[in-house]
């Protein structure tokens, strides 16, 4: 290891000395070559390491921390860096006894409202990519930029309940949707809730909730479509052996089979079919709960003939029923496929409802939301659609069962003045 000479206290705790010192810790190099920048505390032959958040090579740490002809820069993150052993040495003079318990309370407490957002943005899309949920690490960076762009270089200590508010009107005189606006501002939640239950913040810089800033949700109503909509779709004549043949007949699909969405369609392998049943674990489900229990869908006439005109014809247990993906691709490679797929049957669904006069947007995620809606107007629970969409809240459920077409609204509206009849 290598320890900086720039500064170093002694505080005597019953004659015993404690002492401090800036180190640069290379037990452990990591992949560009750099090391941790850390903080060494010794007490009574006893040594213990805090991190910063700084990783430097050997010859930048000599350079920013003994160099004598320093760049602004290098001079901005060397004062950075003594930061982290001022506040220590503070802390230990404070103390009418050193013992780590206190040290420790009175330094770790609040570490993190200095650190910038963007850092803990960037570091948690990096563990988002590394476990493979792609999507959602760019949405996160997609945030990340939002957020940069309204405020470069943000702290966490910087975020109030008034910042929060004029960030969100920034975003909304910028032409985002309030759609855009929840998913960006529930990812900064997110690294509020992460940063305190590491300890790096407490509750008190916690800027969301009632009586502070309350994320806004969307009003917008989704729309399923009526059951005469999917009947025209489903006797719909697409040229045989086309892509529009095919978007058609996904599209039915995934209607049919629990309102699957389309990247759960790409990995159904044929293992998921068992006797008369289709059962699956959805992947957003899958990665966010411990216990999960599949869904099931009986097989019909339908459903077995898409196969039977699309899928692998190889049915290896392990091969994919529909050959969209392929084994052993990268996770970036996935998503893009999943994204190409999608965009085709939506393409060309929007083709179709055009030609059948159909006024309602057709895509994916219509047929997740009709059949929901459906089965709500035929008599079924919500909690048997719930279960049935692999939903883990009814409420969840509610939201998609809200968008009634307005002309069942007008139907049920006649009721009110039935006895002019």
């Amino acid at each position: 290891m290598q320890m900086a000479k720039f500064a170093y206290t002694i505080k005597y705790s019953f004659m015993q000395p404690v002492k401090t010192a800036t180190i640069l810790d290379t037990r452990r190099i990591k992949k560009d070559g750099t090391f941790p920048v850390k903080l060494r505390i010794t007490f009574d032959r006893k040594q213990q390491y805090y991190p910063t958040p700084y990783n430097l090579n050997a010859n930048e740490f000599e350079k920013v921390m003994f160099g004598k002809r320093l760049t602004f820069l290098e001079k901005q993150q060397k004062e950075r860096i003594a930061a982290f052993e001022n506040k220590a040495i503070e802390v230990i003079e404070d103390l009418p006894v050193f013992t780590w318990k206190a040290f420790e309370k009175r330094y770790l407490l609040n570490r993190g409202a200095k650190d910038t957002i963007n850092q803990a943005f960037a570091d948690y899309a990096a563990e988002l990519r590394e476990v493979g949920r792609i999507g959602t690490a760019v949405s996160y960076e997609c945030a990340q930029k939002s957020l940069n762009n309204f405020c470069t270089g943000a702290r966490f200590a910087d975020v109030t309940p008034e910042f929060l508010m004029n960030y969100e009107k920034w975003m909304l005189k910028n032409d985002n949707s309030i759609t855009t606006v929840g998913i960006y501002l529930r990812s900064l939640r997110t690294l509020f809730n992460n940063a305190i239950d590491e300890g790096l913040l407490t509750k008190e810089f916690y800027p969301f909730g009632k009586k502070k800033y309350e994320i806004p949700t969307s009003n917008n109503i989704k729309k399923a479509l009526s059951l005469n909509d999917i009947s025209l779709i489903y006797h719909y004549e697409a040229e045989p052996a086309t892509s529009e043949a095919m978007a058609k007949d996904l599209w039915i699909f995934m209607y049919l089979c629990n309102g699957i969405n389309v990247k759960d369609v790409c990995l159904l392998k044929y293992k998921n079919i068992t006797g008369e049943k289709i059962s699956f674990v959805r992947a957003k489900t899958a990665r966010t709960k411990r216990k999960v229990e599949p869904i099931e869908i009986m097989m019909t006439p339908d459903i077995e003939s898409i196969i039977n005109r699309y899928g692998s014809k190889d049915k290896s247990p392990d091969n994919y029923i529909f050959p969209i993906l392929q084994k052993g691709i990268t996770p970036e490679r996935e998503r893009q496929l999943i994204q190409q797929i999608t965009q085709v049957v939506n393409h060309h669904l929007k083709n179709i409802a055009t030609d059948l006069g159909i006024t309602s947007n057709v895509t994916t995620y219509a047929a997740r939301h009709s059949f929901a809606t459906i089965l709500q107007r035929s008599g079924a629970s919500t909690s048997y659609i719930s279960e049935a969409l692999g939903h883990s809240s009814v409420i969840t459920t509610q939201n998609y069962l809200k968008g009634f077409e307005d002309e069942t609204k007008r139907e049920t509206n006649k009721a009110l003045t039935a006895f002019k009849n």
